[in-house]
């Protein structure tokens, strides 16, 4: 397989050469400054390219391989086909990026908000900061800061008292903390940051949107743009919800093995693939990560290797070291492995690991970095990473 790092671009703190050094091969980017909607033009993906790839000829080579991620407009999730202007945008941009001989686009399909958490610090027994989803403070957010209609029927006594808890808690400063983490977007995000009454605004529109419609116009917009992604030797790399159920009554149709399944069986196309992120899938204890390889392996083209730890009540969770939590890595590892021995060398799965702690200079308070996506937690989730696979690939020779 081949080691992936996610780089955000010219002002993100870690440089390409933290990348060289982390030992990767391939970058993860895309072009973040371009907004939702608008078509990228092989220019723009072109200088980008440039940048990782040729600026530096005196420098150990990196290669763009691929893309994370083409916005899918808000407008595509809501109205499926009937959303032609954007998607013919899209169209648009994945045509800049194929001329550009990048092959793997990763893209999600989450209305409204992308990867939700309550908690960018949250602090582990080794002082180490790590990521983490607090069902309360979640339930809090939503009933008490959102205030959502039909939000109170989402829950019992027992977790509305938990959440009123949890709120009161809160100083005036810990409740806007709370909203710009839920609501503004976080890196790599592909919505747009929301006040509390544009939130409001933005769950009115998807009202009558229940989980069949949105698969479907998840289908539909799969149906116009797989297949011109497959003529140009694109794949196109669904990634997970996250977490991977409902939020904000809103519908979720990529959590689990089966929603993979049915939209495989809907748009068979060579170029409808997967990107197998473990620390989504992981969250929900009915999925079998190392069966779902087995199953899907030759729709992963893309992976996110981290794992995550779920908490006794079985909704919260916090972003674990890469060999530990609940995802069995080593066996996923395994099952990647043998899929991607079965490739050719043109076609081989790339990873990166994913969402590593703040530890160590990276806790500096003068240091800026993005959470989740420090260098340091990320080094030594490579690391990790590396080794298990040196293991497994020694011992599959034996």
């Amino acid at each position: 397989m081949r080691e992936g790092w996610r780089w955000y671009g010219p002002d993100d703190p870690v440089s390409l050469d933290d990348v060289r050094q982390a030992g990767a091969s391939d970058v993860v980017t895309a072009l973040h400054h371009v907004p939702i909607g608008t078509a990228w033009t092989e220019a723009e993906v072109a200088r980008r390219q440039w940048e990782i790839e040729e600026a530096a000829p005196h420098r150990t080579r990196l290669t763009w391989s691929v893309v994370e991620s083409i916005p899918i407009p808000d407008d595509v999730k809501r109205l499926g086909g009937k959303a032609n202007a954007s998607i013919e945008a899209w169209i648009a941009s994945l045509e800049a990026v194929a001329r550009c001989g990048i092959r793997i686009i990763c893209y999600n399909f989450m209305p409204v908000i992308d990867w939700a958490r309550t908690d960018l610090e949250w602090e582990l027994p080794n002082g180490a900061k790590a990521l983490r989803f607090d069902q309360d403070r979640y339930a809090a957010f939503e009933l008490f800061l959102l205030k959502r209609p039909g939000a109170d029927a989402a829950y019992d006594d027992a977790a509305k008292a938990r959440a009123r808890a949890a709120y009161e808690a809160m100083t005036e400063d810990d409740q806007a903390e709370l909203v710009r983490v839920i609501a503004s977007a976080l890196p790599g995000s592909t919505t747009e940051p929301l006040t509390l009454e544009g939130f409001r605004e933005k769950l009115r529109a998807y009202e009558g949107i229940d989980a069949p419609r949105l698969r479907a116009h998840l289908v539909a917009f799969l149906e116009r743009v797989t297949p011109v992604a497959e003529q140009l030797g694109v794949t196109l790399t669904l990634h997970p919800d996250d977490p991977p159920r409902p939020l904000f009554g809103l519908p979720r149709i990529a959590s689990h093995a089966e929603d993979y399944a049915a939209l495989f069986d809907a748009v068979p196309s060579k170029a409808n693939g997967m990107c197998f992120c473990t620390g989504s899938l992981g969250v929900r204890p009915d999925n079998d990560l190392p069966e779902m390889v087995r199953k899907f392996g030759p729709r992963i083209a893309f992976a996110h290797l981290r794992a995550t730890k779920r908490a006794p009540d079985g909704l919260s969770f916090h972003e674990a070291d890469h060999l530990d939590g609940d995802v069995d890595m080593v066996a996923v590892v395994r099952a990647l492995l043998r899929e991607d021995r079965s490739r050719p060398q043109g076609e081989k799965i790339v990873f990166r690991p994913d969402h590593g702690h703040r530890m160590l200079d990276d806790l500096a308070l003068t240091k800026r970095t993005n959470p989740g996506y420090t260098a340091i937690g990320r080094l030594r989730g490579l690391a990790e990473l590396r080794g298990v696979m040196r293991a497994v690939e020694t011992l599959d020779r034996t």
